[in-house]
């Protein structure tokens, strides 16, 4: 079986802020934290 693409894990240091934050966009969209981070990863600029 041929995967899609191959993934690569990485950790990020967030403050309570920060993962309050994404927890509760988690909550609002029903989505899961990797979605909404590669979402936004998505959206930046092409360089």
């Amino acid at each position: 079986m041929k995967k899609k693409w191959a993934a690569k894990r990485i950790t990020v240091n967030l403050t309570k802020q920060e993962a309050q934050t994404l927890e509760d966009m988690c909550k609002q969209t029903g989505r899961l934290a990797t979605d909404v981070i590669r979402d936004l990863i998505r959206g930046l600029p092409a360089t």
